[in-house]
């Protein structure tokens, strides 16, 4: 066995979890490709976000693509 710490394992979840506190937010096509997940499932861990008290917005970009962003947290 190694003495060398090992880098805590990355997940996906923990992957995508900053991007719609993005001042822009994120499309699901930019979560989907980040994760490797279905839009569902970008859907679904957008609505887990939701019932952690975060307020989850919906907006649409100049260029006409759909964004999600966080716009409150729960303190």
């Amino acid at each position: 066995m190694s003495n060398a710490k090992n880098p805590q394992r990355k997940t996906k979840a923990a992957s995508i979890n900053s991007m719609p506190r993005r001042e822009r937010g994120a499309t699901l096509a930019e979560m989907e490709k980040a994760s490797g997940w279905k839009s569902h499932s970008c859907r679904a861990f957008l609505s887990g976000v939701r019932k952690t008290g975060a307020t989850v917005v919906k907006e649409e970009r100049p260029d006409g693509k759909t964004a999600y962003r966080v716009t409150a947290e729960v303190q």
